[in-house]
């Protein structure tokens, strides 16, 4: 396989890459909906637990090294923060607060459903989410609890298998085969399920593509 085999192969692929190149910056943190910026483009969420990898897999999208800086203590963002992608600006990325953190007293975890429920039900420039689930351990019931908010919300999402090189390949078959079968039951749900690694560069090219359809595509 050549250094090259997980970059930019198809025309998608390398626009996305282009857009990506371009201006990425780090906008503002939102504890509440009342502090987001105006809904003027299109916004692209991200959600997953609070180990899985998000800062990591954002951070590949927008092929910085630092743009989301992956928290010290896991489940220390409780706000919203907001990425700007193009210039002008294209669309934004929503860095959703992890879940899932067994720590967080329970005013805390309360409050950070409120505020996610709150933005996927009112935020009507949200255009997809990305409910990033990681590869070793499969869905857990913090991650149906997502899926089913989002459902329910009628939002659109597409779950990305993180840190698929972290595990054998056989054990990371079984796993998607798993995660895809119970995606088949939930209305909101993409039936295509994205393997990816931030570290190795896995998947992440074809993902970076399906963010930039899903934001741009009427």
């Amino acid at each position: 396989m050549s250094a090259n085999a997980h970059g930019p192969q198809t025309p998608e692929e390398v626009a996305a890459a282009r857009l990506v190149s371009g201006r990425v910056e780090f906008l503002l943190s939102a504890p509440q909906l009342k502090f987001l910026p105006d809904p003027t483009v299109p916004e692209i969420s991200l959600a997953g637990r609070s180990n899985v990898g998000k800062s990591s897999l954002l951070n590949a999208l927008t092929m910085r090294k630092g743009i989301a800086r992956a928290s010290v203590t896991p489940g220390r963002t409780q706000e919203l923060n907001i990425f700007e992608v193009g210039e002008p600006t294209q669309f934004r990325l929503v860095d959703m607060p992890g879940y899932g953190f067994a720590k967080a007293p329970k005013a805390v975890v309360e409050k950070w459903q409120g505020l996610v429920r709150t933005y996927l039900r009112g935020r009507p420039v949200l255009a997809r989410a990305l409910v990033l689930v990681d590869s070793r351990h499969g869905l857990k019931d913090s991650d149906r609890a997502m899926m089913k908010m989002l459902d329910e919300a009628a939002v659109g999402y597409r779950i990305v298998l993180t840190k698929s090189d972290k595990i054998k390949a056989s054990a990371l078959a079984e796993t998607h085969e798993k995660v895809a079968a119970e995606a088949k039951k939930h209305p909101a749900a993409f039936p295509e399920i994205h393997l990816t690694s931030a570290e190795k560069g896995q998947g992440i090219a074809a993902l970076r593509a399906a963010v930039v359809a899903d934001a741009l595509t009427p």
